[in-house]
């Protein structure tokens, strides 16, 4: 799915609860599939009720969550353990420590927000009085309410008159700040106003004040400190987190490489993908010139209305060609039930392809959109680039991956791993190459390098970001000059990249999570001990989790309660 998230089954129903609670053990103590259930529904409590994400008593609140649940952890019994729980037992372990880090992180990096948030205590503090449904006084409400719009102005001030001096990526957290502050201010004057006739006297004008005062502050930060524009262009905001933050990241993936080692994996990648490119292009009379085979590629799109009958065509062909050639198990209610959507022209500012999971969300030009953007997104819709995404999105990738996830070992998507979950749908697109049969024409395998290519340039660009050697413009010419990306299509990857709305090592995920993925499906094979079709349907039973962990449960591996990454799987 282009960047978008596998989503855990809802449980605001009484009828999808009882669903998806199984028995308990038959000792009455809590299993470990319980145990993960429990704290997911336990955090989602506590992230309900403590719901401001700055407030220090929120943090406090999950920070001894954190610390109570691993102690509790820790003393079960590890050997006594099957190997599907040894499992669970690691990838909770894994999380709260994870979860406990990143708490710290957050609250070391929001110190540079501190100028910026003058008046956040005052509000933390009346929100949090409310939720607590402490007796009021309505005076002294409206008394705080007047401080905030006090506060607010003059921050406004100090911003406007260049006083304020703060990284554009504090500037653009801190406008999601003020904007959630505003939010939780509103709730708490909806919850009082009509039922206190004093709270209405006191507390109306002050609140309307605040508020106003909140709203005229967020696009100020925007546009003066974050460099943004109204419209959602304008500076790329990103924020690098440095080698030993990448080393972080890795281990609570269960990658046992370096980033160094993996930017070099994505090197020599890009290199055969190049060879590839080569190939096809001479197949179609253009030398070695790839390039000029890829503008060609482009011009391969379908009229304005057909894009959707292409889309419904090609997912058609990929989910025919696994069934028919035995390599996954398609569920009927899987392929029938699936939806397709056209993408909003707003979203496709950050996602100008295919999007994909539990719905296929189709890329393509709306008729507001200018002349020549219109012709960037058809061009970089064609035919060959989506034949090689909609498999991807759609069925034998998200869709039915996200489709078993949430029949086996649902509890596991608590633990969902972009190096499984985008690392599956890719892996399909090895699969496909490596059989000679699917990516036939030229022009098809160039489609086909071309994402390969683009998967590579994740890595590279995104590593070398977070190791403070790349700059987001950068990163966009590279997809331009060396990749062959429409510029509109680059900078929409880049900004969705680096925004913060996904982690460090998310563009990493697809290609290192298939190479993880082919080396696994070449042990397995060779061994002997399942058909391919056995080993597909079997790792999607396992939830989308750490495939060093999905290679441990296919090969049964040694696990230890302290266990890290060890698999060196790039040959």
């Amino acid at each position: 799915m282009e960047d978008t998230h596998v989503k855990r089954t809802s449980l605001s129903s009484m009828e999808s609860v009882w669903v998806s609670l199984p028995k308990q053990s038959s000792d009455g103590l809590e299993s470990l599939a319980d145990r993960v259930r429990r704290v997911e529904a336990d955090l989602d409590e506590i992230n309900t009720f403590y719901n401001i994400s700055i407030s220090p008593t929120r943090r406090q609140r999950l920070s001894r969550f954190y610390h109570e649940e691993l102690h509790s952890l820790l003393q079960i019994d590890f050997d006594s353990l099957n190997q599907q729980d040894r499992v669970d037992f690691i990838l909770l372990r894994n999380f709260l420590k994870q979860q406990k880090s990143q708490l710290n992180a957050e609250i070391d990096a929001d110190k540079d927000l501190e100028p910026m948030l003058s008046f956040a205590a005052t509000i933390m503090s009346l929100c949090e009085h409310r939720e607590h449904v402490k007796p009021i006084q309505p005076e002294h409400i409206a008394n705080k309410l007047n401080d905030v719009k006090n506060l607010v102005e003059e921050a406004h001030q100090n911003v406007d008159n260049g006083k304020m001096k703060v990284s554009k990526t504090a500037a653009y957290k801190a406008s999601k700040v003020v904007a959630e502050l505003r939010n939780h201010l509103a709730e708490m004057y909806r919850f009082y106003s009509s039922y206190d006739a004093q709270f209405d006297w006191w507390a109306t004008t002050p609140w309307k004040a605040a508020h106003s005062a909140l709203s005229k502050y967020i696009p100020l930060i925007q546009t003066k400190l974050a460099g943004m524009k109204p419209d959602g262009s304008g500076d790329i905001i990103g924020q690098p987190i440095g080698r030993e933050g990448l080393l972080d990241e890795l281990e609570a993936e269960v990658i046992a490489y370096a980033p160094e080692e993996l930017i070099q994996i994505a090197h020599e990648q890009f290199k055969w993908c190049e060879q590839q490119m080569k190939a096809a292009s001479t197949e179609l009379g253009f030398s070695n010139d790839w390039k000029k085979a890829l503008e060609y590629v482009k011009t391969r799109f379908v009229p304005p209305g057909e894009q959707p009958q292409l889309v419904m065509h090609l997912a058609r062909e990929g989910a025919n060609f696994v069934r028919d050639n035995e390599l996954v198990t398609i569920p009927p209610l899987a392929e029938e039930t699936y939806r397709t959507v056209m993408m909003p022209a707003e979203q496709q500012k950050v996602s100008p392809f295919f999007l994909g999971g539990p719905m296929i969300q189709i890329a393509y030009p709306t008729n507001d959109m200018t002349y020549d953007l219109k012709n960037m997104v058809m061009r970089g819709n064609n035919r060959h680039f989506s034949r090689a995404t909609v498999f991807h999105e759609l069925i034998p990738g998200h869709r039915l991956q996200i489709y078993q996830a949430q029949r086996h070992r649902s509890h596991r998507l608590l633990f969902s791993t972009p190096f499984f979950v985008e690392g599956w749908a890719m892996y399909w697109e090895f699969v496909l190459w490596q059989r000679g049969d699917f990516f036939v024409s030229p022009e098809d395998r160039i489609g086909t390098m071309f994402w390969r290519m683009h998967r590579c340039a994740r890595i590279i660009l995104t590593m070398n970001f977070h190791l403070g050697k790349m700059e987001p413009q950068e990163c966009i010419d590279v997809l331009v000059n060396q990749v062959g990306h429409e510029r509109s299509t680059a900078e929409g990857e880049v900004r969705r990249w680096l925004n913060g709305d996904y982690g460090p090592l998310y563009q990493i995920a697809y290609m290192i999570g298939a190479l993880q993925l082919v080396d696994l499906r070449k042990e397995v094979l060779k061994s002997g001990k399942m058909t391919e079709k056995g080993f597909h349907d079997r790792i999607l039973t396992y939830g989308p989790i750490p495939n060093e962990l999905v290679r441990a449960l296919v090969l049964e591996k040694d696990l230890k309660p302290d266990y890290k990454a060890q698999w060196r799987f790039y040959k």
